[in-house]
């Protein structure tokens, strides 16, 4: 269902900036209702992030937005001949009175971005971006845009989005460049290689050991009923709320991990294995020039003091270099393990762009509280104190 009609330009709104390129902004409350236009951005001449297919996506909202009360809030803008510009995949959830329109994928999207025909975004200006968002007041549908973990630049271009009001973000993302043809050395160093590879022949002697990508549904399954298994146990041990068992979200990855798009899953999984137990997997989204982590996990048996999951990071690294991938990042968070593999960081930030009067208070609040997190994440003694904090009330009464 639609949820406010066609804004055309220039007779919809005297508002609307004349240098702007957009010809018009429909509001979209139905997942199905986008696909056409969203698939097509996907496929042609596309600028947008993996985590924002619709396949992804649309099985995030069935299974959780949904049941968490989120109504999609998809913006579409088109040009003069009604083809797509700009699709912008929202959500609109109501918070102590305040309407918050977010990006759908909620904590399982790395990356959040609108999906652009990549000719457009190359000369997005402000015009373009007023017009957008003077649409999207117009009809008074959410108070604020919190636009969070947005990447400054996708892969080689820019980020429209960066033209507006914005913050760094709570957390960073460790990230790898892989320039094409390098040499093995360039990604993963001499020494490093050779420190795994002692490793790993303790491994190598186990029956059918091996590296896979899952391609299977049988595998694809036999790998998630591992994962679910071991990854509650890891996360107690660690003292760290199971973000896993949140409703609706065991759905969500099985469906994905098992919807087959070009060249691959929605999700794939890549996994250490042997005849007798699954040793790690990793799982993560791609897209032809960057794989992007978003869960893993590591066996519980005694070959876990083989450094497994550094092993199969390793795999997996070469395996895309070998496909001409120039660029992977192992998700939010600055673990240490990341940090042995991702040299360099993304830049991503947050933005929080006021739509009513009550927004304005909304998008000042959201904005500082976000650079609280950042500054105690970014100050070890004040990390430190939150770690210890959090650590007495998991184990309050």
């Amino acid at each position: 269902m639609t949820m406010a009609a066609v804004m055309e330009s220039p007779a919809g709104t005297r508002a609307w900036p004349e240098a702007s390129r957009l010809a018009g902004v429909e509001l979209v409350s139905d997942m199905r209702a986008a696909e056409t236009a969203w698939r097509g951005l996907e496929r042609a001449n596309r600028f947008c992030t993996p985590y924002q297919r619709f396949d992804l996506l649309n099985h995030w909202q069935r299974r959780v937005g949904e049941r968490e009360g989120i109504r999609p809030f998809i913006v579409i803008g088109y040009d003069r001949d009604r083809q797509p510009l700009l699709l912008l995949p929202l959500g609109v959830t109501r918070k102590h009175g305040i309407r918050i329109a977010k990006f759908l994928g909620g904590k399982h999207a790395t990356f959040n971005m609108a999906l652009w025909d990549k000719d457009f975004a190359a000369g997005a200006a402000a015009a373009d971006l007023e017009a957008l968002l003077s649409a999207i007041r117009a009809h008074a549908l959410a108070d604020v845009l919190a636009l969070t973990r947005q990447p400054r630049r996708w892969i080689d271009q820019p980020n429209p989005f960066a033209l507006l009001p914005g913050q760094l973000s709570a957390n960073d993302c460790p990230l790898l460049n892989m320039a094409p043809g390098a040499p093995p050395a360039s990604r993963i160093s001499n020494s490093f290689r050779r420190r795994l590879k002692g490793k790993e022949r303790k491994l190598q002697s186990l029956p059918g050991y091996g590296y896979r990508l899952a391609t299977s549904d049988a595998e694809i399954k036999r790998l998630l009923d591992w994962f679910f298994t071991i990854k509650p146990q890891r996360m107690a041990a660690q003292k760290l709320p199971d973000v896993f068992a949140d409703p609706g979200i065991e759905d969500f990855i099985r469906d994905a991990c098992l919807t087959p798009i070009a060249g691959g899953h929605a999700i794939d999984i890549h996994a250490l294995q042997c005849d007798d137990e699954v040793i790690a997997i990793f799982a993560g989204v791609a897209d032809g020039q960057r794989f992007s982590m978003m869960f893993n996990t590591y066996t519980l048996s005694g070959n876990a003091k083989y450094s497994p999951g550094l092993i199969l990071m390793r795999d997996i690294i070469d395996h895309y270099a070998a496909r001409g991938f120039t660029s992977l990042d192992l998700g939010i968070g600055s673990d240490d393990y990341k940090r042995l593999f991702c040299k360099d960081d993304e830049p991503i930030f947050d933005s929080f762009v006021p739509l009513t009067l009550r927004g304005r208070i909304a998008a000042h609040g959201l904005s500082g509280l976000t650079h609280a997190k950042r500054t105690i994440k970014h100050t070890p003694a004040l990390m430190q104190m939150a770690q210890r904090l959090r650590g007495v009330l998991q184990q309050s009464p």
